[in-house]
């Protein structure tokens, strides 16, 4: 006799895409060498889209949502994992062509499988979800390119959502100005609360950019794409770069070669889906240490596992700030 476990489940019919919220049993996993008792999930914009069916973002069913989770191993045979390790998981796929987080367990390869760090409870690990891994690999990003604090001011735009505030919010604490753009400029208290300097209404960066504009920015990191990217870029300093990690606006990048042959400036693409995992737990690591756990605990809130559905909807609306974190009872 098989364990049986609640999870919701996305499938797909004639009529289209249909999700809910159901009993299944070990049989119903899918393969992996390491079972995880989920503790803890979280809502990404990607999972919006997935419950909501407004983005082929599921690619097999029937299947689990929830690119995110956080958990106990429960069986494993892995070398790299014992029954008992807490453990973090994101991206690889889950929660598009293979189950993910929105159960109560989940089989995995514990290839995938990031050990939770020092630092870092489970339910934190959460509050920062691939938003906030995904935040600091930009981070990273602007690091290596040779950024440091005091070299001028770093933009971060959508610093509202979950990958611009944790990023706010870690810039801030390694010592970077940060100037956030938001469209919702009732959250500026919010914002300069995490560690903004200055906040500015993303309306600034809607029009047609010029191909160079004033020179603004040693860095910045970017969720949008569109005419925000081509703005951001046309604003960089000499020699700065922008980390891009989103297409929140569009997938367009109606620019021109301007800025990188005329001011030296680089474009790093940011991947948190397929990043190897010597550089998640450096990440990971970075995180626990550089990231202001009151903070997060600021720019995050607790969604009960039934709502899951109606905070799809809502956070494709723009209408949720911050981490969304999910007990998964």
């Amino acid at each position: 006799m098989t364990d049986q476990f609640q999870a919701y489940q996305i499938g797909k019919s004639d009529d289209g895409q249909r999700c809910a919220l159901t009993q299944l049993d070990d049989s119903d996993l899918m393969e992996g060498d390491v079972t995880v008792r989920v503790e803890y999930t979280t809502l990404n914009y990607k999972d919006g889209l997935a419950l909501t069916g407004r983005s082929p973002i599921i690619r097999k069913f029937p299947l689990t949502p929830g690119i995110d989770f956080s958990g106990t191993v429960i069986d494993s045979s892995h070398a790299d994992f014992k029954d008992g390790d807490q453990v973090i998981l994101n991206g690889f796929g889950v929660g598009e062509v293979h189950s993910g987080g929105f159960a109560q367990k989940a089989r995995v390869s514990g290839d995938w499988l990031v050990p939770l760090p020092d630092g870092l409870d489970m339910r934190h690990a959460m509050a920062i979800g691939t938003a906030g891994y995904t935040a600091m690999l930009s981070v990273m990003a602007l690091e290596q390119h040779g950024i440091k604090p005091g070299d001028g001011d770093i933009l971060v735009t959508g610093a509202s959502g979950g990958v611009g505030s944790v990023a706010v919010a870690t810039l801030s604490k390694l010592g970077h100005r940060v100037v956030a753009t938001t469209g919702r400029m009732n959250e500026r208290d919010f914002l300069v609360g995490l560690g903004a300097a200055d906040v500015l209404d993303r309306a600034d960066f809607a029009d047609k950019a010029r191909p160079l504009g004033k020179e603004l920015w040693s860095g910045a990191i970017d969720v949008a794409g569109g005419n925000t990217l081509a703005n951001v870029l046309s604003q960089l300093r000499y020699g700065g770069a922008a980390a891009i990690c989103g297409l929140a606006e569009s997938m367009n990048l109606p620019t021109t070669v301007a800025p990188f042959i005329l001011r030296g400036i680089s474009m790093y693409g940011i991947d948190s889906v397929m990043a190897p995992i010597a550089k998640r737990k450096i990440a990971w690591q970075r995180l626990a240490s550089d990231l202001d756990l009151a903070l997060l605990d600021e720019l995050s809130f607790d969604l009960d596992f039934a709502d899951l559905p109606q905070a799809a909807e809502d956070i494709l609306a723009g209408k949720i700030r911050g981490r969304a974190v999910v007990k998964v009872p």
